[in-house]
């Protein structure tokens, strides 16, 4: 079948173009995607191109269809997996597939998020790595990938009992601290904090911009947080005196926090975060630098005499995206926090190309819709082209300036997708 999407061929080269897809083989699944939330991941894929470790040395004959985080429907199911999986389900599925380097949206010919349609594999379905769900939404499915990252961070984390016994997961009623916290994975980070069981005390979040800090403060409040058990502050370090001794008096006890997850691989943050841990304190290096030669000073005296620990997590299990995805169909997480943008398939390549210079969070690919990558707070001035416009962003508007399963039904209806 004919179908459309976008394909990396070397270093900075992606296209969207159309291409012939297969009839599928007796172990394959067709699925159609709906949506994809373009990763920065992907962004430092095609910087790399070939010489990505996920990416194929022949990608230049034979390109590969980016995108991971997607999500959709069964369309058409091979034999071997008919007593599975039937047409017309909605699919998710896990990117990092156990016991293997290939992934999809990374080595995949014919398996990526960036594309109308696209055919899972066999060994991709072996692994478990694709299943259905009966949540109300695609794009939940779809940034559940980056949830579900942010969960595994905070199961990462881990304590000492009785000096040699660890005790997995963040510390139940002590202090998280997340710094740089008010870009879109921090926020799933503040969300999952207040849906877990083993609750904070206390969750600190920093940033040194005003208006990351206010839009957080409205998307995840601190009287809603407050309802659900947890006292959360949000801090401008660079106001801070001393961001050291200012952030260590608002932990719990005022010596210092149990967990500190770091969200941006900035050398000083990373090192602010070393000085605030407490005792048994553990920090987790969550976001991913792109320098191989990436270091920080660190106190090696506290990691013997105070027993803090530093870390650092990547991706998360299938477990962990099935967790995310029944959060969010509980509405015990809000995965919507991390989306500022929403556009169609036309709007991926230059998208993708310039992630780091566009502001905000997460950005939302429909891919059977052709429209502008466009911030949700800005949806009003695509009115003046289609006065659709003003009725989605006046939904938007009472999800709090969030994206919702009510709006991308009405996004989609209006596009005509089935």
């Amino acid at each position: 079948m004919q179908v459309k999407g976008v394909r990396l061929y070397a270093k900075d080269d992606i296209r969207l173009e159309e291409f012939e897809l297969p009839e599928i083989k007796d172990d394959e699944i067709l699925v159609k995607v709906m949506s994809d939330s373009i990763c920065m991941s992907t962004w430092k894929m095609v910087k790399q191109g070939a010489d990505h470790k996920r990416v194929p040395a022949d990608v230049a004959d034979h390109p590969i269809i980016i995108g991971h985080e997607f999500a959709g429907d069964i369309v058409k199911v091979g034999k071997k997996w008919q007593d599975k999986f039937k047409p017309g389900q909605k699919f998710a599925q896990q990117p990092a597939i156990p016991g293997q380097a290939e992934s999809p949206g990374y080595s995949y010919t014919e398996c990526g998020g960036a594309a109308t349609y696209c055919i899972f594999p066999n060994d991709i379905i072996e692994a478990g790595c694709l299943w259905t769900h009966e949540g109300d939404s695609y794009f939940e499915s779809s940034v559940a990938e980056p949830m579900c990252c942010v969960i595994c961070g905070y199961k990462t984390n881990y304590h000492v009992k009785d000096r040699y016994e660890h005790v997995m997961g963040t510390k139940a009623g002590g202090s998280i601290a997340i710094l740089g916290g008010c870009g879109p994975m921090g926020l799933g980070a503040v969300s999952y904090a207040l849906a877990i069981e083993n609750k904070p005390a206390k969750v600190i979040v920093t940033d040194i911009d005003d208006a990351k800090l206010a839009r957080a403060n409205e998307v995840i409040s601190v009287e809603e947080a407050k309802e659900k058990g947890v006292e959360l502050i949000y801090v401008n370090t660079a106001k801070m005196d001393d961001p050291v001794d200012g952030l260590k008096a608002l932990s719990v006890d005022g010596k210092g926090f149990d967990d500190v997850f770091v969200y941006v691989p900035v050398r000083p943050v990373a090192e602010l975060g070393n000085k605030i841990l407490g005792y048994d304190g553990c920090m987790n290096l969550f976001a991913g630098p792109t320098d191989s030669e990436f270091s920080a000073d660190v106190n090696l005296y506290d990691c013997h005499y105070n027993a803090t620990k530093i870390l650092g997590s990547t991706g998360g299990s299938i477990d962990d995206m099935k967790e995310a995805i029944d959060r969010a169909a509980r509405k015990e997480i809000k995965p919507a926090v991390m989306i500022t943008h929403v556009g169609g398939i036309d709007s991926i390549v230059d998208t993708t190309m310039n992630l780091p210079n566009i502001p905000g969070g997460k950005k939302l690919s429909y891919l059977h819709i052709n429209m502008p990558m466009t911030a949700i707070s800005d949806l009003r001035s695509l009115a003046k082209d289609d006065p659709f416009f003003n009725e989605l962003a006046d939904i938007c508007d009472r999800h709090n300036g969030l994206w919702s399963a009510e709006a991308e039904k009405a996004l989609l209806t209006h596009y005509g997708v089935e």
